[in-house]
């Protein structure tokens, strides 16, 4: 397949990349800018590996646009979103909306017209009437809320314009080249002889290493152009408490990283969001080929190439 992949430099869309590429399919990434450094520049220089990136082309611009209309596309995997400070009570859901979704008809309808087969879009766990756990599936956040917002519009030209949609719903992925995050802190931690703490144990969630995610992804992609209308995967691995998860890991790495992984699991004492949301499908890795221990193998040799 001929694949426009945005989102391309964020951490999960590397991985889609690459398991695209492995697959065999051609995969054209446009970014929004141009000079990326630190993580997000190692990401675009392992994303060059296997895409042709296309520099200063957000979705939507007239740049985008002609990229859109240039030569026949089999799928477009809309992975890029606004996202901003995501955890903040203040973010602007109405303009993420407006930037996730520009000019977006226009778009479509050159893709279309010139032979798309499917729309791929990226949804969140944390979104509105997502997943499973505690009624109601609200919004986690105003971020979440303009995820879901999104996919209503693409639901909307879907139904309108008639292309294949698929919705591909993240709950947490985790792995090499992450965001500096949970486990980036636990591992930090260990290595300059902390005892990391976990603030929220008792939430529990849907871990996925990322490696399983994008196989996972890479194979949607093929699948939704082959059915019509709208279908969805919410890919589902580690579901456990974050106390749980967090001793998981720490058991994973101790033995490959060569330090003490302690973790202390605080008292918990902040119950703002919903004490269960998770995916519903169960991945099986042994259908993608992939190997949970060399997972865990990669995830080490990460952290200890990262500490130099």
């Amino acid at each position: 397949m001929r694949v426009l992949l945005t989102g391309g430099s964020s951490f999960t869309g590397l991985w889609f990349a690459r398991s695209l590429a492995a697959k065999g399919h051609t995969v054209v990434a446009p970014l929004r800018g141009s000079n990326y450094s630190d993580l997000r520049g190692r990401r675009v220089t392992e994303l060059r590996r296997v895409a042709e990136v296309i520099e200063d082309c957000p979705f939507g611009s007239a740049r985008f646009l002609d990229l859109a209309g240039t030569g026949s596309w089999d799928v477009l995997c809309q992975h890029a979103a606004q996202t901003g400070d995501y955890r903040s009570p203040d973010f602007d859901v109405i303009g993420a909306v407006t930037d996730n979704t520009k000019n977006l008809a226009a778009v479509l309808k050159k893709m279309t017209d010139g032979g798309l087969k499917g729309v791929v879009l990226t949804g969140s766990v944390f979104e509105q009437d997502e997943g499973a756990g505690d009624a109601p599936l609200r919004a986690f956040s105003p971020y979440g809320l303009s995820k879901g917002l999104t996919w209503q519009y693409y639901r909307f030209l879907s139904e309108t314009l008639h292309f294949n949609l698929g919705k591909f719903v993240i709950a947490n992925p985790f792995g090499p080249f992450e965001e500096p995050r949970f486990c980036s802190y636990l591992i930090r931690s260990w290595f300059k002889g902390d005892v990391p703490t976990v603030r929220t144990p008792l939430y529990v969630r849907d871990n996925v290493h990322v490696d399983l995610l994008a196989r996972a992804y890479a194979a949607f992609a093929e699948s939704v152009p082959l059915r019509q209308g709208t279908t969805r995967l919410n890919p589902s691995y580690y579901v456990e408490s974050q106390g749980a998860f967090a001793q998981r890991f720490a058991t994973e790495m101790s033995s490959r990283l060569e330090v003490a992984c302690p973790v202390t699991l605080l008292q918990q004492e902040e119950f703002t969001e919903p004490m269960v949301r998770i995916n519903t499908d169960r991945i099986d890795g042994g259908k993608f080929g992939w190997s949970e221990a060399a997972a865990w193998d990669s995830e080490a040799e990460f952290y200890q190439q990262a500490a130099g």
